[in-house]
């Protein structure tokens, strides 16, 4: 069982702007003469972690990390203006450029392996691999599932506080009901909501549940920019012009190298996400993982991650 590599340090970070209003903050480690690495964080809205350096080889490898518009380090905080999906593609390919990148492997999970599947589907020439992990393809079927009606029946104890905090008559539409809190005036209300909406994603990660985990989703700071950017996202369908896109598109990179990791029991992205990718996609590689929910961390999830990364080394 392969464990994540020793914790590194960026030799670069830096802020680059995007748009009159979102700056990103981006930083690189590991070999600056590497092949290129593209990390690509989830949510959308939840930002990097000092973690997300250690899946990769730093000696092979030259590690791009950045912010997307609106969270971690990126400014404004929590911004849901001018952030789009098509906005967040084109930031990938800004960045690519920035650094004198040709082409490199892109590795997301979760929203980020849908980020990654869009940009790849946008921009074949610049990807040359894809390493996707607790595949999301954001359907409308798929935000009914863990918004709506579920999800709940396997975590009803932590879907009971999200749940209730919306009145009993706005309960038919989970997503409209916490988009209006969350762009809401009233600070208190939006935090509150932030805090609610966070917790319920906090608390289903992990096939196990994680406390250290649970409790870095509900601070307030944190999960004001994970639930204003997620439903700001969900509400619009994530900006896609049909319900299953990806799927529809799949066509245009099915020349380019794939590995899907996979947990049997992730509840946030059920597992017929990944299968019908790779149906859809049968030059890819689909690694199940017996013993795991969502989260890249869970041991059998990071032991798939790091050969995956290795085999490209």
């Amino acid at each position: 069982m392969l464990s994540l590599y020793p914790p590194i340090q960026p030799y670069l970070t830096g802020f680059l702007p995007v748009s009159p209003l979102h700056t990103l903050y981006f930083e690189e480690c590991g070999n600056p003469l590497g092949k290129p690495i593209l990390f690509l964080h989830g949510g959308p809205g939840s930002g990097l972690d000092e973690k997300h350096r250690q899946y990769f080889d730093p000696k092979a490898y030259r590690i791009i990390l950045f912010d997307q518009r609106g969270c971690g380090k990126s400014t404004p905080h929590a911004s849901i203006e001018a952030n789009t999906t098509w906005d967040l593609v084109a930031d990938i390919e800004t960045l690519r450029k920035y650094l004198n990148v040709d082409q490199w492997i892109v590795f997301g999970g979760s929203w980020g392996s849908t980020l990654a599947l869009t940009y790849a589907i946008q921009h074949p020439q610049s990807v040359q691999a894809l390493i996707l992990r607790g595949v999301f393809l954001n359907r409308p079927k798929d935000l009914h599932w863990f918004y709506q009606y579920g999800a709940h029946f396997i975590f009803p104890d932590a879907w009971e506080n999200y749940f209730h905090f919306i009145p009993e008559k706005e309960r038919q539409d989970m997503l409209t009901a916490y988009y209006i809190r969350l762009t809401s005036s009233d600070p208190k209300l939006r935090r509150d909501a932030a805090i609610a909406w966070s917790a319920w994603e906090g608390a289903t990660l992990k096939l196990r549940f994680d406390q250290e985990t649970f409790s870095s989703f509900t601070l307030p700071h944190h999960a004001d920019a994970i639930a204003r950017i997620e439903c700001h996202y969900f509400i619009n369908k994530s900006f896609f012009p049909t319900d299953n896109w990806i799927v529809d598109n799949i066509e245009k990179i099915r020349n380019i190298p794939g590995m899907i990791i996979h947990g049997r029991y992730d509840v946030i992205c059920p597992l017929n996400n990944a299968w019908q990718l790779h149906h859809a996609w049968p030059e890819s590689k689909l690694d199940i993982i017996p013993d795991a929910g969502h989260s890249a961390s869970e041991p059998g999830i990071a032991n798939a991650l790091i050969q995956a990364t290795n085999s490209f080394r």
